[in-house]
């Protein structure tokens, strides 16, 4: 298998790392992040992964022991993701292909989630449920391509999560969608909120809607607490997640779920799956929280 360097920076967060013969000899990253009640926009998000990567780079090399010229092929993300991010990363990959004389290769950054899930988390052909800031999809592998059984109608559920905490003015430190699952579980209340399942597909457009029109009020007459609004959205939000994901496994008959994306994380959504896999006598396969977020993205299929 060949030593290959991965850069990533499709969203907030950039990194970088060597993957050889399916294991991860590095993997380097940085992370911007805005003050509390803001979002991150793409200039100057790209301005900060200008900054970091040619570091993240040489911290990558240096912790897998290697230089430059020990590399056979430098990977980076394609898309999708934010312009100019992306943009950044381009650069930087094809300089370094060109100054190392190494191949290019443009990564999927849906399927370098999927890849990296598969490798770490040992499934074999798995129904894999893919929650993200920018992407929430049921998906699994058929006739040599990735095949979407469902997926959100609009917002992203990471993107929902992310925009609570700016509605209640959570840290984006280390990630909004972190801190929310963090006060979810000192929640007491769980209020009743739109609950969107359409066929295979979900929506989470109006749970967002509801929660910022009724929220200020809630929280000023004391009729609920932000920690309340963290538990409700998180359990309305991952329940139509099961369902989709439960319907898609009686469907493709699949006997393992592969949990990806940086919403993976989320300790009360692997509970959620995993209590129903175990109800199905299914396996839920779960990568290490490291690299189910925006970091390196190395994949190849056998």
């Amino acid at each position: 298998m060949p030593t290959v360097l991965g850069l990533e920076g499709s969203a907030n967060k950039v990194g970088a790392g060597v993957i050889r013969d399916g294991r991860v000899l590095s993997n380097q990253r940085a992370t911007f992040v805005t003050p509390p009640g803001q979002g991150f926009a793409p200039g100057p998000v790209s301005r900060h992964h200008r900054q970091k990567l040619l570091g993240l780079v040489e911290a990558a090399l240096n912790e897998a022991g290697l230089r430059g010229a020990d590399i056979d092929g430098v990977a980076f993300t394609k898309g999708p993701g934010m312009g100019a991010p992306l943009a950044v990363v381009a650069a930087v990959a094809r300089t370094l292909a060109q100054l190392w004389g190494r191949p290019l290769v443009a990564v999927n950054h849906c399927v370098g989630h999927i890849e990296m899930g598969r490798l770490l988390g040992g499934a074999r052909d798995p129904l894999v449920l893919y929650v993200s800031g920018g992407n929430t999809q049921v998906i699994a592998f058929s006739r040599r391509r990735y095949r979407i059984f469902g997926e959100t109608l609009d917002v992203a559920v990471g993107n929902c999560l992310d925009r609570v905490a700016r509605l209640l003015k959570i840290s984006n430190d280390p990630s909004p969608g972190y801190n929310v699952e963090q006060m979810a579980k000192r929640g007491k209340r769980l209020l009743e909120l739109p609950y969107v399942v359409k066929g295979m597909d979900v929506s989470f457009s109006g749970l967002l809607s509801h929660v910022e029109a009724q929220v200020p009020s809630l929280l000023s007459s004391g009729a609920a607490t932000a920690e309340d609004v963290c538990l409700s959205v998180q359990e309305t939000a991952f329940a139509m997640l099961v369902e989709v994901t439960e319907r898609a496994m009686a469907l493709c008959r699949s006997p393992e779920l592969l949990l990806v994306g940086g919403v993976g994380c989320n300790g009360r959504l692997q509970e959620m799956l995993e209590v129903m896999c175990r109800a199905r006598g299914a396996r839920l396969c779960a990568s290490d929280d490291r690299y189910r977020t925006d970091e390196v993205e190395v994949t190849w299929r056998d």
